[in-house]
């Protein structure tokens, strides 16, 4: 095994939030652009870690639960600057999307007008052509054989019958299972070494205080609206396998099933989130700040943020010490290889219910989302500049169509 160490010198916390401010305000794209930012920014530009370093941080946070960029970007600031190097990396990459969806939550509601109505219905439309894409994207890369093809179609299944948080808990969980037995693992390799400033005692507690938060918050949720909202967001952002597109049906369950948002705000700001720059998961400050009942508005938006963010991070330190012996069993690979397949049928489900049936109500709808998919497959034309297309597109089809 190749045994690359992760010990670059150390820089300052300012110098970490200059560096991701930088990122958190370009980084267009999703996760994975994300990765070719952080590689160009710190690898090439600052010198911070080797490739191969880089490689094997990226490596990790692909294999965990949680927004594997910003898993990646707390990591690299961690590693210059310490645990207040980790703080400003997630805040500054976060803080500037975030500020955005949530004034747009605050100010949608007073869009009206066949212009203004037509371009929100614009953004429905998009989310159709962006979790497509995904779910394509993922299909090749993790059911890549029969096996993982009928975990997915399994997890499907599953939801017909058992819609909503329980049914994906319960889908991941079979899907795990159905790995392991079917060992999904078998012929991969396994290389490289991660070295972190985090110790074996950090790490325990970190994982006991994923565990407790994710046991004790449903116990506390019926205390008050806003236990259910921070336990609601730490469901989902446990649950995130496979990349940022996944956290859609878990936060769709969570908000929109108990009529915190409705389907209409929540497709709009999914649409929305693919304008911005930085990670998707900033799209729990848009519902935050949407939701119906309070807390809502800038403390909404500020308590969805944090939660949904919390448990990958905690996750995250609580791997680090373990990460080489833990990913080299051929137990934990299948195990993973199950979950991520199962995934992918969760937002396949998603993508028929609530995303199509919610914003494609027409033949006019269905050829401008297959247009917007066309532009992101065929043409790898920008997501952003695709919302933009689309938002124009809906406006046009609401005043002339």
């Amino acid at each position: 095994m190749k045994m690359t160490a992760l010990r670059p010198a150390q820089g300052t916390a300012g110098e970490v939030f200059a560096t991701f401010l930088k990122l958190g305000l370009t980084s267009f794209g999703g996760p994975i652009a994300h990765l070719g930012y952080f590689r160009d920014e710190v690898v090439t530009r600052r010198g911070w870690l080797s490739d191969s370093a880089y490689a094997d941080l990226v490596a990790l946070c692909q294999f965990l639960p949680g927004p594997a960029s910003s898993q990646v970007g707390f990591a690299l600031g961690m590693m210059r600057a310490g645990w207040l190097g980790a703080l400003a990396a997630f805040t500054a990459f976060t803080l500037p999307s975030a500020l955005m969806l949530a004034a747009f939550a605050m100010t949608a509601a007073g869009i009206s007008g066949p212009g203004g109505v037509g371009v929100l219905h614009g953004l429905k439309i998009v989310a159709v052509a962006i979790v497509a894409q995904a779910v394509w994207g993922m299909a090749k890369t993790l059911c890549p054989d029969k096996e993982r093809a009928a975990i997915a179609v399994g997890a499907v299944a599953v939801l017909a019958f058992v819609p909503g948080a329980f049914g994906m808990v319960g889908a991941i969980l079979l899907g795990a299972s159905a790995g392991l037995l079917l060992r999904c693992s078998a012929g991969t390799p396994v290389g490289g070494h991660v070295s972190m400033p985090v110790s074996s005692r950090a790490a325990i507690g970190a994982f006991i205080a994923f565990l407790a938060l994710l046991v004790l918050l449903p116990v506390v949720a019926g205390h008050g609206q806003a236990w259910a909202v921070v336990d609601s967001f730490y469901r989902a952002g446990s649950l995130v396998f496979g990349g940022g597109h996944v956290v859609l049906p878990l936060l769709q369950a969570e908000v929109v099933r108990p009529g915190w948002v409705t389907p209409d705000a929540f497709l709009a700001g999914y649409g929305a989130a693919q304008a911005v720059p930085g990670p998707l998961f900033t799209f729990a400050a848009y519902l935050g700040a949407a939701l119906g009942p309070e807390p809502n508005g800038a403390i909404g938006a500020a308590l969805a943020l944090l939660a949904v963010f919390l448990p990958g991070f905690l996750i995250l330190i609580a791997v680090l010490p373990f990460w080489d012996r833990f990913r080299s069993m051929a137990t934990a690979q299948s195990l993973m290889r199950g979950a991520n397949a199962a995934v992918v049928g969760i937002l396949g489900a998603a993508l028929y219910a609530p995303v199509f049936t919610g914003a494609v109500g027409d033949l006019r709808d269905l050829a401008l989302a297959l247009a917007c998919f066309v532009m992101l497959t065929a043409w790898k034309t920008p997501p952003w500049l695709v919302v933009i297309v689309a938002a124009l597109g809906g406006a046009g089809l609401a005043l002339f169509g």
